[in-house]
């Protein structure tokens, strides 16, 4: 412990502090975005400027986590988090305060560069104080959080809206920050502070140019017109670039800034593979179910909010389940199961017409809740607990930024197809609601698919915790 917390305290107190700024993060990533249509009415702007109040979050974020590691080994994880929560209560002051548009979008790319920060070390604070075989169970109850409130947050965003204005949105925060900072001055873990590395300015240089370029170029794809813009197209390449020669400098130092030999391990390069899929899933069927049921079938914006949130909500519910079966199980099993519960429930969406009742609709959205519940965080533990201790913060870097990354992939792919698909169908005679049936059902089915085929992955992972043990044993220290 450090200075300020010279005696023990109870574990449960670092869960409820690092459970406050996940929380705060993951919520505020959403709620803001019942609010575009303000923004654009209180400061004159269109939706594309408006639109830079989620793009900038994102953006921030995705270009911080790369160098959360080398902060967290340098200066601890207790201080590096508790400064990202600091950070993130000034950005929600800046934005409660903001007298203009530019003000918001920086006090949202403030928030995102503390959300950068704090959502690696989370997990990395929780493997401090809990033993491998307690980390499912807790893990799990830290994915409710994750699961549960981006799904809230529109929720919360259009009341705060409604009955207050978008400050409230930014104000909610720094009460909830104030107290997990409280609690997590006095009972964060401070370990002991490893050798500080040379800082790998190449390797910082060529992620944040990769991953910050393709973010803001997919940002801009809009349609099979922007896939195809000239410029979009220098851009995406560039970034390809970018990443390409990011990986090839980084297997060849000593002391990268993110240590990739860490798919060495195989369970930790299995579980990230896993977690690509679903997050496509997730993301992919965000931006269908809203096509689904308003443009197809006819039903309001409310009845879609609740089809996401029950998938959510069975999310959250089962993530605790999911994490105390690895605990007692291992990750074979449970993941396994998530995995098949996600496919078949994905797929049934491909098998479904203009006639489908809102009840089935429900029923699918609640088994891919229970599917990424079992799946999703379990997986994901299971593959931190297989690589050393002191790399934590790294595989859970590297995890959120290829999450993140492919997730907008997915959302550009998926509505460019869409968009594509469905003209393709009507210009060939096909009803307006059959071509937008047609297309949407053939994505579900490719998404179905494309976590069916790693079923055989999970089936690779260990039958029990003893097993990873062992296997990272033989790996060494990477």
């Amino acid at each position: 412990m450090s200075p300020l917390s010279p005696k023990p305290v109870p574990r449960g107190l670092v869960l409820v502090t690092v459970l406050l700024g996940t929380l705060a993060v993951s919520l505020n990533n959403t709620a803001l975005n019942p609010a575009i249509p303000e923004f654009m009415t209180v400061f004159g702007i269109d939706a594309v400027a408006a639109s830079w109040v989620i793009t900038g979050f994102m953006i921030s974020m995705g270009m911080t986590m790369p160098v959360t590691a080398y902060l967290g080994n340098k200066f601890g994880k207790k201080r590096t988090y508790l400064f990202g929560l600091a950070l993130f209560i000034g950005g929600s002051s800046l934005g409660a305060l903001a007298p203009s548009m530019p003000w918001v979008i920086a006090a949202r790319s403030i928030q995102g560069v503390a959300g950068g920060l704090m959502i690696p070390l989370s997990l990395a604070l929780i493997f401090e104080v809990y033993p491998k075989d307690q980390r499912g169970r807790i893990t799990g109850l830290w994915g409710m959080a994750v699961m549960l409130a981006p799904a809230a947050g529109p929720v919360v965003g259009g009341l705060l809206v409604q009955f207050f204005d978008w400050h409230a949105l930014f104000a909610m925060n720094i009460p909830v920050g104030v107290v997990g900072g409280v609690i997590g001055i006095y009972c964060l873990p401070a370990p002991a502070a490893r050798t500080p590395q040379k800082f790998d300015w190449q390797g910082f240089m060529l992620v944040t140019l990769g991953v910050g370029t393709l973010l803001v170029t997919l940002s801009r794809l809009n349609g099979e017109m922007g896939l195809t813009d000239p410029l979009n197209m220098v851009l995406i390449v560039a970034a390809l670039l970018c990443l390409t020669l990011f990986v090839r400098v980084e297997l060849g130092k000593p002391d990268p800034l993110l240590n990739l030999r860490i798919f060495a391990v195989p369970s930790y390069g299995l579980s990230v593979a896993m977690v690509i899929a679903q997050s496509i899933g997730m993301f992919g069927c965000i931006v269908l179910l809203p096509l689904l049921m308003q443009t197809v079938l006819g039903y309001g914006a409310t009845w879609t909010g609740l089809a996401l949130f029950a998938t959510a909500l069975c999310a959250s519910a089962f993530s605790n389940l999911g994490g105390r079966l690895l605990d007692a199980r291992g990750p074979r099993g449970v993941v396994t199961a998530g995995l098949l519960f996600s496919a078949v429930s994905t797929m049934a969406f491909g098998f479904i017409d203009e006639r489908a009742s809102l009840w089935w609709i429900f029923a699918l959205m609640a088994a891919r809740g229970i599917g990424l519940g079992l799946s999703y965080i379990p997986v994901t533990t299971a593959g931190l607990n297989a690589i050393p201790e002191h790399l934590v913060t790294q595989g859970s870097a590297i995890n959120n930024i290829l999450r993140r990354v492919t997730a907008s992939v997915a959302i550009m792919l998926v509505s460019i197809y869409f968009e594509v698909r469905r003209t393709q169908l009507w210009e060939g005679g096909v009803a307006r609601e059959t071509g937008s049936m047609t297309a949407i059902n053939e994505i579900f089915v490719v998404i179905g698919l494309l976590i069916l085929l790693t079923l055989p992955l999970a089936l690779l992972l260990p039958k029990t915790d003893r097993h990873a043990r062992q296997a990272q044993a033989a790996t060494g220290s990477v």
